[in-house]
């Protein structure tokens, strides 16, 4: 979002962000955007995360089991639950404030900018508006994938990809930084980072980690946060923040070591560097499965790169294999061929929006028909009946014909 708004801040366009007072990304100052700021007693931020964090890693390091796997799931379904609850009552919060709604009126907006969730509709608009068509109602789709990534599937004219809209070249690193990359010579580097809810893994699985970089003749940058693992080796260097994408971006840079968010692996593929993938969560897996099938990454959970030396065996198979480089740098010529770059296409398409009042004429309007209609339950019906009445049509027209002739013998 941050970097939408920016973007359209720079084509003069004049931006509110409506926020909670404990959001994680969003400052209250920024010179890009106006803050309306929502008082909430939970918020989505490491507080909500970490404790969920703590349980999936202890459900995955157990025994691999039916009853795992189900706990697993529902330790998804109830962080899912709870993160929609805590949306939902942010925007109870402002339907109920009679001031910010009657602000928000008044500032006639030319576009409302938001992610789809459930509303606490129902409750505030009635029985007669369906979440459902709040949902379809939508003038525009943006989706942060494209079919680089994406497997091919038919979408609806204002269904508009920007997958890797916030990729760009990158840039000279810290001196600190650019002297430790030179310093690793013809074997080059390596970056790990598990991203922002990640903030650190239990000790044991860091430390195993941390053995198997220190085998590597490539130096390592780890974005790691908690205690100094103990096995960490000279070639390492352990760091609370990294430029991720001009790392990515560096000649030498081999591989990258990801959780499996969209962001990052979207900027791997701009960069052509493969991955050795730990998801955690969420769309992890889902995100790096699809590199995988792709042939350019390599996928540990979090209980196999514990143990033995599985995560040492899948960096020095990504490495050593030049096919995992050679098809994450086709995937990088094909994400970067596009006559628009993502982010031009997607502020292009916003404006649209906003110039034409909506775009009601990409919108399909198959779902305001009724059920049986949208899945051609009718269709289905009328012919069914069609074919039974062609194929017994000939048999009552034999029992009709010997019934007649019945009464003639009987005359």
């Amino acid at each position: 979002m941050d970097i939408m708004i920016k973007a359209l801040h720079a084509r003069g366009h004049s931006v509110d962000v409506v926020r909670t007072n404990k959001s994680w990304y969003i400052r209250d100052d920024s010179l890009h955007y106006n803050t309306i700021t929502v008082p909430v007693s939970e918020a989505f931020n490491h507080d909500f995360i970490n404790p969920i964090l703590k349980k999936i890693i202890d459900i995955e390091r157990g025994e691999s089991s039916a009853l795992n796997f189900a706990s697993l799931q529902l330790e998804m379904f109830t962080a899912m639950f709870n993160m929609h609850r805590i949306i939902c009552k942010m925007a109870t919060n402002m339907l109920e404030d009679n001031d910010l709604m009657k602000n928000l009126k008044e500032s006639k907006y030319d576009m409302v900018f938001t992610d789809p969730a459930w509303a606490v509709c129902d409750e505030f608009f009635g029985q007669q508006v369906r979440y459902s068509d709040l949902l379809q109602g939508a003038d525009l789709w943006l989706m942060r994938v494209d079919f680089v990534f994406e497997f091919p599937r038919p979408t609806m004219p204002n269904v508009i990809y920007i997958g890797g809209f916030q990729c760009k070249p990158s840039k000279p690193l810290p001196q600190h930084l650019e002297e430790f990359v030179q310093s690793s010579g013809e074997h080059g580097v390596i970056i790990m980072s598990l991203g922002t809810f990640v903030s650190e893994l239990p000790a044991d699985i860091t430390n195993n980690i941390a053995a198997a970089f220190a085998t590597l003749p490539q130096k390592v940058i780890w974005r790691h946060k908690g205690d100094r693992p103990a096995a960490l080796g000279n070639n390492t260097i352990v760091v609370d923040w990294m430029p991720q994408n001009d790392l990515l971006g560096h000649p030498k840079t081999k591989l990258f070591v990801a959780h499996g968010g969209t962001n990052g692996l979207q900027e791997a593929i701009y960069h052509g560097v493969p991955v050795v993938g730990i998801p955690v969560f969420f769309d992890q897996y889902d995100n790096l499965l699809r590199l995988k099938e792709r042939g350019a990454a390599k996928i540990l959970t979090i209980n196999t790169a514990a143990k033995d030396n599985n995560f040492l065996n899948a960096i020095l198979e990504v490495l050593n294999e030049p096919s995992y480089r050679i098809n994450m740098q086709r995937l990088s010529m094909l994400h970067r061929d596009q006559p628009v770059k993502p982010l031009d296409n997607a502020i292009f398409w916003i404006e649209f929006v906003m110039r034409h009042k909506g775009a009601a004429h990409l919108r399909t309007e198959s779902y305001r028909l009724p059920w049986y209609s949208f899945y051609s339950v009718d269709v289905v019906l009328t012919f069914l009946a069609t074919v039974v009445v062609i194929f017994f049509l000939p048999f009552v027209c034999l029992r009709f014909l010997r019934i007649a002739n019945n009464k003639k013998a009987n005359k």
